[in-house]
């Protein structure tokens, strides 16, 4: 797949490289560790600039979350309560847990949106919980543009200072996505723990 990437982004340039991270956002198994880092290593070697790869992959990245971002809003809540209430018997969920979601979602989706859009595999699928909770288009475009154009200008930057040993990264950011997923898992297991202790304590009551 990375030859084909490559291939394809050196074949058509600024288009390619907007493309490529459309793909990505809306199919996260492309991986953008290997987009943003070749496009600064292109930047090197064509008539390819640093800024114009970021505005391509930052309009990339943004049209694919667009996508996603309308699919959470097809998927609504009130979508996932009727499906509760067909199986949340079996997964042991209710519409009330479904709300409270949905309303941490709203409190703190924003800054959500932000972490997230740094983190690989998760910057792109944390688009369908924003547009399952109904946040604002408005505000869901601007933090999601100030989280993507940070990670780009970061890749690019490293592609284009590495050259020819821009696959080097790929290690690095292995690394670092085992780092972030261990702590998004010990958060997730956290919160689980302490939301059903405190319903168990609610239910002896």
């Amino acid at each position: 797949m990375k030859d084909w990437i490559t291939g394809f982004m050196e074949e058509y340039g600024y288009l390619g490289v907007m493309l490529m991270l459309a793909v990505e956002n809306i199919f996260p198994p492309i991986p953008s560790e290997v987009i943003l880092p070749f496009g600064g290593f292109m930047t090197t070697n064509s008539e390819l600039t640093i800024p114009g790869v970021v505005i391509a992959a930052t309009i990339g990245s943004l049209v694919g979350a667009l996508v996603l971002y309308g699919i959470g809003r097809v998927l609504d809540v009130e979508r996932l309560e009727s499906l509760v209430d067909k199986y949340g018997r079996f997964l042991r969920v209710t519409r009330a847990d479904i709300r409270k979601a949905d309303a941490w979602f709203d409190r703190y989706g924003v800054w959500t949106v932000l972490f997230c859009r740094m983190i690989p595999l998760v910057r792109s699928l944390i688009s369908i919980p924003a547009g399952m909770s109904g946040m604002k288009l408005g505000t869901f475009m601007i933090f999601t543009t100030i989280g993507t154009l940070g990670w780009n200008i970061l890749l690019v930057s490293m592609g284009a200072a590495l050259g020819a040993n821009w696959e080097s990264i790929t290690g690095y950011m292995d690394v670092y996505s085992d780092v972030a997923y261990a702590f998004i898992a010990v958060g997730v297991v956290a919160f689980a723990y302490l939301y059903f202790r405190k319903r168990k304590k609610t239910q002896q009551k």
